[in-house]
């Protein structure tokens, strides 16, 4: 059973407006490599020129906020489910 990946909806654009793509990385950072081979784009969309996860993205594994975990280290498995969400401002 592989791991679970929510594309937030601004994103779904880049991959053919699939809600869950299911990926079988081992780590955050490889799931995130996985998507920009299978969805060219949508990697500068999460980190930055730096390779660090965007400050205006939240990435989520089981409802754990990654940078309370390894961030792109954070290990996956089997079953797991990754959350991507974008902050959102207003006021």
């Amino acid at each position: 059973m592989p791991t679970k990946v929510r594309i937030p909806t601004p994103l779904r654009k880049l991959t053919n407006n699939e809600e869950v793509v299911e990926v079988s990385a081992s780590t955050i950072g490889g799931a995130i490599t996985e998507l920009q081979t299978r969805f060219p784009g949508i990697q500068e969309r999460l980190v930055d020129e730096n390779g660090a996860v965007r400050r205006f993205v939240n990435v989520y594994v089981n409802e754990e906020d990654i940078r309370f975990l390894q961030n792109q280290q954070t290990p996956l498995k089997d079953g797991d489910e990754v959350s991507i969400i974008p902050a959102i401002a207003g006021g």
